[in-house]
């Protein structure tokens, strides 16, 4: 695989530039880099090696291990399937990968009970995840089943050329139609599970927002919200720094569980999409409002008929 570094690159690690640019993790990255499979501009680099614009990063990853995890048959809503991807609505509450505490039960192990096979790009840990949603998130997911399609389709996230639409029920009325939140994201320094924009040194981070609807009886708003990049928790975080905190979210939003709330956070990703990275065609998927979510905005239009 050559990659070719851009601005956004610019003065970043060898390990981190080519984990962002292939969507895998950077503790595998090294791993890629120590065994003599990454080239930058022809030579073997460190991992703490820089990157600059127009560099050219050559990546000849190892043969895939094969996983230890063990498939489980967990239903999935397929979307779209092909040789090359599969399309999921992602139910709220599946973990997508195993990770401390979530050993059994994700999306993962559901994909390997139905695929057999996933890019081994990802990782043992990880086959096929190009981008992740939330536990607490629903909706629209694109899985690679090949290496080809997992570098193609990662680049594309990469580029900030994939489409994608999340539907977001906020607390909170806005006093205009639209907005965008242009705030870097990192690390909470105290709190390693959160992320904050309380950072100069953030990672960049922009979203973009338009009202749907409004519920003044109840202090609600349902938004369409625009991700234009794709950091860890970026719209939950954005949208309580705008003063629009998602409804269900208890670690941004200081939610308190309630009757009439939701018990995951209030976000949908409806619309994903992408070219194909085999044929090029340009696909778009849109999973459908899942039905706690969909209930909930019944309630809160049935209270302002009342109003």
């Amino acid at each position: 695989m050559k990659l070719i570094a851009g601005e956004a690159e610019e003065g970043q690690r060898v390990d981190f530039a080519l984990a962002q640019q292939l969507g895998i993790s950077r503790a595998q990255a090294q791993r890629w880099i120590a065994a003599g499979n990454v080239r930058l501009n022809g030579t073997v680099p460190r991992s703490s090696g820089r990157v600059h614009a127009g560099d050219e990063i050559e990546a000849d990853p190892p043969e895939p291990v094969s996983s230890p995890l063990t498939p489980e048959p967990i239903p999935l809503a397929i979307l779209h399937e092909d040789d090359d991807l599969i399309v999921i609505d992602k139910p709220a509450g599946l973990v997508v990968h195993p990770a401390p505490g979530h050993s059994r039960g994700t999306l993962v192990h559901a994909l390997l009970h139905h695929c057999g096979e996933l890019a081994g790009v990802g990782g043992v840990m990880r086959p096929g995840i190009v981008h992740r949603l939330d536990r607490g998130t629903s909706g629209v997911m694109v899985v690679a089943k090949t290496d080809r399609a997992h570098a193609a389709l990662a680049e594309q996230f990469h580029d900030h050329s994939i489409e994608r639409e999340y539907r977001a029920l906020a607390r909170g009325l806005p006093s205009v139609d639209t907005g965008r939140v242009d705030r870097p994201i990192g690390r909470h320094p105290r709190d390693r599970k959160r992320m904050s924009v309380h950072f100069r040194s953030g990672r960049e981070a922009h979203t973009a927002w338009r009202v749907l609807q409004r519920f003044p009886a109840s202090d609600r708003t349902l938004l369409a919200v625009l991700p234009e990049t794709g950091r860890t928790h970026q719209i939950r975080v954005h949208l309580a720094s705008a003063g629009l905190p998602i409804v269900g979210d208890t670690v941004y939003g200081r939610a308190k569980r309630s009757r009439d709330e939701l018990s995951r956070p209030a976000l949908h990703a409806q619309i994903l999409g992408f070219r194909h990275p085999a044929s090029g065609e340009r696909l778009r998927f849109e999973a459908p409002m899942p039905e706690d979510l969909a209930r909930r905005i019944e309630a809160l239009a049935a209270r302002e008929s009342r109003t």
